[in-house]
């Protein structure tokens, strides 16, 4: 890791710890003194890949107005029509307040798992080429680190390619 870890958590944090444990899992919350906002800046910040950094998106089922998560490889952009030919929903991105309000955290800091109501959720296969990725926890500075395999338990995630060429 470049940057030193912080040993106190903010309350945002310390929610996504608290999710990681009673799930069963032992990854470690951390939050950094630089931005992990963007997947570029969490790369930075770490001293990893950016195609190593699990980043959280948020859209909205146009049909059942419920919120989807993707979770992707930092460099990859998604293809919103693999998704609609893959799962049949057609999605469009969320704005900031429908994240907060539904999900419970802030645009910059949505983690894969531990939202205020369950989602549904696609996970990127691009991240199973690494050992070690990290995703945000809570805050535009909390991350975690954990093996791509732990995404499917611990989001219930659904593995597709969504990734556009």
């Amino acid at each position: 890791m470049k940057s030193d870890m912080t040993e106190a958590l903010s309350r945002k944090a310390v929610k996504v710890q608290e999710y990681i444990r009673n799930k069963g899992f032992a990854f470690v919350v951390k939050e950094l003194p630089d931005s992990t906002r963007t997947a570029a800046e969490a790369a930075k910040a770490i001293g990893c890949e950016t195609a190593q950094i699990a980043k959280s998106l948020v859209f909205m089922d146009k049909e059942a107005d419920d919120p989807v998560l993707v979770i992707a490889s930092g460099t990859n952009r998604v293809s919103l029509e693999k998704i609609k030919k893959e799962t049949g929903r057609q999605l469009v991105q969320a704005n900031g307040k429908a994240v907060k309000e539904r999900i419970g955290f802030a645009i910059g800091g949505v983690p894969p798992a531990g939202h205020d109501e369950k989602l549904f959720t696609l996970l990127d296969p691009d991240l199973k080429r690494y050992d070690r990725i990290w995703a945000a926890a809570g805050t535009p500075n909390a991350v975690f680190e954990l093996n791509p395999v732990d995404l499917g338990p611990l989001t219930d995630g659904v593995w597709i390619d969504l990734a556009e060429i």
